[in-house]
């Protein structure tokens, strides 16, 4: 069995684009004619970019290679140029080229992948969902308005979901951290009091601020928060300073939570150490694939922390992180989105029953692409999958963003 063909398909989901501006796919075929899909979820270069990284990656460490050696690939990849080290953009294409591989494998040896990961650990698998506007919302003002947020969680743990998300504190800045405006902080805590007041104890509040503040912004916030006993405190400051974060960790109740934005063990290995976060979110198409992420889980128990993968990308990501989680022990959560073309990219192959996804049973990763549709939907913009602002925190206005569901900008 050698792996033989690539075939990449950049997809676009319809408007309002939960699961960012456009997902990549890859489908790898062997020479004995089986076939594998992935996702790469990387996107700190464009897309067509991102097609030509992606394969030069297949061609350079993967082409004529068996399937299951997939630790080899990986030691290619991650020594490529002579580096050894986390490179974002070579592993987010390895990762999505990784989960294909694990797909094939799974087909060829008629096995979802969980049982080639050690076996089935959780039959099914805790997931939580983003809080979205419910159709009587308005889009723009969703995002700031805590009775319209605790309407969405009502409806969400109504539905079974015992973990909800939300992230209210403020704008997406390229800037690097910044001290909350205390209008910022007023209206997170503002959430949080709506929020637990309509769920009660039924579910869990997961609070959000995708690495905005400085250490003491991010402590002033957690304070204000502290009193409704959130789940975890998400990334709080930029990813790239765990020691600042631990700060943080140390400061404040609510656990942290961080990885999203992390790539291999490596980084993962740095945040245990330094005591930075006790739950780990990684994206699996972008952290390295399947493999590499059953490693972070591996450290991450020997530091008594959890996992919680991260989703915000097309459903095939969702498929390897719910095959990764049936497979581990030291499980919290999964991250879901739960939209129309996400369930028709699969034909439904994976549903939300109760709050739970159960463990799949069908070969490899469970799904079929449906690439008809995927190619329908192709990215004609010029963005990036997420993007952050230039200008810095209003302090006089206010902060309206976007709650990771971005507006047209092309």
């Amino acid at each position: 069995m050698k792996l033989q063909d690539l075939d990449i398909i950049v997809t676009s989901p319809p408007a309002p684009g939960w699961g960012g501006r456009y997902w990549i796919f890859v489908k790898l075929t062997t020479a004995c004619g089986i076939t594998g899909i992935g996702e790469c979820y990387a996107s700190s270069v464009g897309p067509d970019a991102m097609k030509a990284v992606i394969t030069d990656v297949f061609e350079r460490h993967m082409l004529g290679e068996n399937p299951e050696n997939i630790e080899l690939m990986f030691r290619r990849a991650y020594s490529s140029g002579f580096t050894q080290r986390p490179d974002l953009t070579v592993i987010g294409a390895f990762a999505g080229l990784e989960i294909a591989c694990w797909d094939i494998l799974g087909k060829a040896r008629d096995r979802p992948v969980w049982a080639l990961l050690g076996g089935k650990m959780n039959d099914r698998v805790r997931a939580y969902t983003y809080l979205y506007p419910l159709p009587q919302h308005n889009l723009n003002d969703f995002w700031t308005n805590p009775d319209m947020a605790a309407e969405a969680a009502e409806d969400a743990v109504d539905r079974g979901y015992t973990a909800v998300k939300f992230d209210p504190a403020g704008p997406y800045t390229l800037r690097g951290g910044h001290m909350p405006a205390m209008s910022d902080i007023s209206t997170s805590a503002a959430f949080c009091k709506a929020i637990r007041h309509a769920v009660g104890d039924r579910a869990d509040l997961l609070f959000g601020t995708h690495g905005q503040f400085t250490t003491a912004g991010a402590i002033r916030l957690g304070k204000a928060i502290e009193p409704y006993s959130p789940l975890w405190f998400e990334e709080p400051i930029p990813p790239d300073n765990v020691h600042e974060m631990a700060k943080v960790a140390g400061a404040v109740s609510i656990p942290v939570a961080t990885g999203e934005r992390l790539c291999t063990k490596a980084e993962f290995a740095t945040v245990l150490r330094s005591g930075a976060a006790t739950i780990l979110q990684p994206a699996l198409g972008r952290a390295g694939g399947i493999w590499e992420a059953k490693k972070i889980a591996t450290l991450a128990e020997v530091y008594n922390a959890q996992m919680a993968p991260h989703l915000y990308a097309g459903p095939v990501e969702w498929a390897a992180n719910i095959h990764l989680a049936v497979s581990i022990p030291n499980l919290l959560m999964a991250e879901t989105i739960e939209t129309p073309f996400h369930d028709q990219l699969i034909s439904g192959a994976i549903r939300v029953e109760d709050g739970f996804i159960p463990a799949p049973t069908a070969p490899g990763l469970g799904i079929e692409l449906d690439e008809a549709l995927a190619a329908a939907h192709p990215w004609t913009g010029t963005g990036l999958h997420l993007e952050m602002q230039e200008a810095p925190c209003d302090y006089v206005n206010g902060n309206n963003f976007e709650g990771g569901a971005p507006a047209p900008r092309d």
